[in-house]
C-alpha cells in the first residue's frame, strides 16, 4: 500500500523520510513541487498526483506537507485519513507537530510510524496503543536513554491489542472516573445585508476524553439524531445499533479520540452571534477610497464577545491605508497589503468601528469585488447550534453590499482550553453500593445544553467495571 512517506516544509526541503516496502528516491517529489509551483496557495496542491509509476497523496497541515508514495491503487480517501492521523499522532506525543519538534525527537517519530504500519499497511493507529508500545518522551526518559542507551520500545505488547477490543488496554484503573466531550462544528453560513441568515450548513465532530476504570460501556443518544447526515464514527461504535435506533452505544477508547464527525444541511439555519456593516469604496479614475466597518454583537443572549481580530487581504492597488479605530488597534503591511485590527472585548453600548481613507494606485483599474474580511472572536459558555464556546469566521464583501459568510465558525461546549478543568461539562459520580458493578452516570454541570443543531447531547447510561 504506502511504500514511502516524506515530509516536506514550506520551502521545499525534504527533512524526513520513511520508506516501508521499498526505497523510493527522493526524485518522486519533483512532480509533487511542479503541483506546488502551479498552486497559487500551499493549500490549493492537488491532494492526489499521479506520476508514471506512483501516485503522490500529500495533506498540508502545520505548514508541512506529508506526502505519502504508493504503487498501486488504493483508495485516496483511505490514505489521505492515515495521513492526517499521522499528524494527530505526532500533535498528541509532543504537543505541536512543527519542523522543529519532529527534528528533535527523529528517534521516536521514527519508532512511531515504524509501528503505524506494517510493511505499508495500517497497524496501530490508537494513541492510547501506541503510547503503550512507544513510550512518549519526556527530559528524565531522555537523560536515562542517552546513559543506559536504551530507546523508548516497551518491554511488552499492549494487552490491547490481542482483546476483541484493540482500542483500549485492559486493567485501566483511575481513583476520579471522568469524561469530557467537546461538539466541535464549522458553519458555512450566506447572511444578507440586514444580518438574516439565508442559509447554513454545519460540519461537526464530537472529540472525546474519557478516563474511566476498567471497560465502560457507554450509551449517547441524542433529541433528534434525523438531523445528522453523512455521520462517520470511531470504530468502537456500534453501528447496526445506530441504524437500528439512532443510538450511540460503544466501549470508548482510554483517553482522547474523536468519537464521530457529521453533517447537517443548509435547513437548519443556525443564529450567527455577530454582524458586520460595512462601507467599502473604489471610485474610478481617483487615487482614494473609503473604508469603514463596524462589529456588533447579535444574539448572544447577554453574553460578552471578546478576543475580537479582524483582518483583511486588502486589493493590490492598495498603497497604504489611514484609519482611525474607536476601540483596539490596527496595523496595515504595505507589501503584503494585510489589514488586521485587534478589538479586543465588544461594549454593546459603544460598538467598535474602523473608518477612514485608502490610497489607491494612480491609474489603476477599480476592483472587481470587495476584499475579504475574517473575524475571530470568543463567546464563554453561550449555546450556538451544538452549544458554543469559541467562534470564528470568515466573511465576504460582495461588490453589491450583500454580506456572505461563507468561511467557518468553530463552535464548542465548554472545552479543554478556554475553559479550567474545575469547570467540566460533565461530571460522573458512581451510583451503586460498593459490591456492585457501579453504574457512572453523565450529567450536566451548570445548566443544560441548548442546541439548534443537535438539540440536547446526553447521555442515558455509562456502566463500567472496577
Amino acid at each position: 500500500m504506502i511504500h514511502s512517506l516524506f515530509l516536506i516544509n514550506s520551502s521545499g526541503d525534504i527533512f524526513l523520510e520513511k520508506h516501508w516496502k521499498s526505497v523510493v528516491s527522493r526524485s518522486v517529489c519533483d512532480y509533487f513541487f511542479e503541483a506546488q509551483e502551479r498552486a497559487t496557495e500551499a493549500e490549493n496542491v492537488p491532494p492526489v498526483i499521479p506520476t508514471p509509476h506512483h501516485y503522490l497523496l500529500s495533506v498540508y497541515r502545520h505548514k508541512i506537507f506529508f506526502v505519502a508514495v504508493i504503487q498501486t491503487e488504493v483508495p485516496p480517501l483511505f490514505v489521505i485519513e492515515f495521513l492526517h492521523r499521522v499528524v494527530d499522532t505526532f500533535q498528541d506525543y509532543f504537543g505541536v507537530c512543527s519542523e522543529p519538534v519532529i527534528k528533535d525527537n527523529v528517534v521516536v517519530v521514527y519508532e512511531v510510524l515504524e509501528e503505524m504500519l506494517d510493511n505499508g499497511f495500517p497497524l496501530a493507529t490508537e494513541s492510547n496503543i501506541l503510547k503503550e508500545l512507544i513510550k512518549p518522551p519526556t527530559i528524565l526518559r531522555t537523560v536515562v536513554n542517552t546513559i543506559t542507551g536504551s530507546t523508548n520500545v516497551g518491554d511488552q505488547l499492549p494487552t490491547g491489542q490481542l482483546s476483541v477490543v484493540p482500542w483500549r488496554r485492559t486493567g485501566v484503573k483511575y481513583t476520579n472516573n471522568e469524561a469530557y466531550f467537546d461538539v466541535i462544528e464549522e458553519i458555512d453560513a450566506i447572511i444578507d445585508k440586514s444580518g438574516s441568515t439565508i442559509t447554513a450548513e454545519i460540519q461537526g465532530v464530537i472529540d472525546a476524553c474519557v478516563k474511566l476504570t476498567g471497560m465502560p460501556d457507554l450509551t449517547l443518544s441524542f433529541m433528534n439524531p434525523r438531523l445528522l447526515d453523512d455521520v462517520s464514527f470511531h470504530p468502537c461504535v456500534r453501528f447496526k445499533r445506530w441504524e437500528s435506533e439512532r443510538i450511540l452505544s460503544f466501549i470508548p477508547p482510554d483517553g482522547n479520540f474523536r468519537l464521530l464527525s457529521y453533517h447537517v444541511s443548509a435547513q437548519n439555519l443556525v443564529a450567527i452571534p455577530v454582524y458586520v456593516k460595512h462601507g467599502i469604496s473604489f471610485r474610478d479614475s481617483s487615487s482614494l477610497g473609503r473604508f469603514e466597518i463596524t462589529v456588533g454583537p447579535k444574539q448572544t443572549m447577554g453574553k460578552t464577545i471578546e478576543g475580537v481580530i479582524v483582518t483583511s487581504q486588502m486589493p493590490k492597488g492598495v498603497l497604504n491605508m489611514s484609519l482611525t479605530p474607536s476601540q483596539g488597534t490596527h496595523t496595515f503591511d504595505p507589501v503584503t497589503k494585510m489589514l488586521s485590527w485587534d478589538v479586543g472585548k465588544i461594549n454593546p453600548q459603544k460598538l467598535p468601528s474602523l473608518k477612514g481613507t485608502m490610497s489607491l494606485q494612480a491609474g489603476a483599474s477599480k476592483p472587481d469585488e470587495n476584499p475579504t474580511i475574517n473575524l475571530q472572536f470568543k463567546i464563554q459558555q453561550l449555546a450556538i447550534s451544538a452549544g458554543s464556546e469559541k467562534s470564528n469566521f470568515r466573511s465576504f464583501l460582495a461588490a453589491s453590499n450583500t454580506l456572505m459568510f461563507a468561511g467557518v465558525i468553530v463552535l464548542r461546549l465548554l472545552g479543554h482550553q478556554a475553559v479550567p478543568r474545575t469547570d467540566v461539562l460533565y461530571a460522573i459520580s458512581p451510583e451503586s453500593s460498593r459490591d456492585a458493578v457501579p453504574v457512572y452516570t453523565l450529567t450536566v454541570a451548570g445548566g443544560h445544553l441548548e442546541s439548534r443543531a443537535l438539540k440536547d447531547l446526553k447521555v442515558s447510561q455509562v456502566t463500567g467495571n472496577n
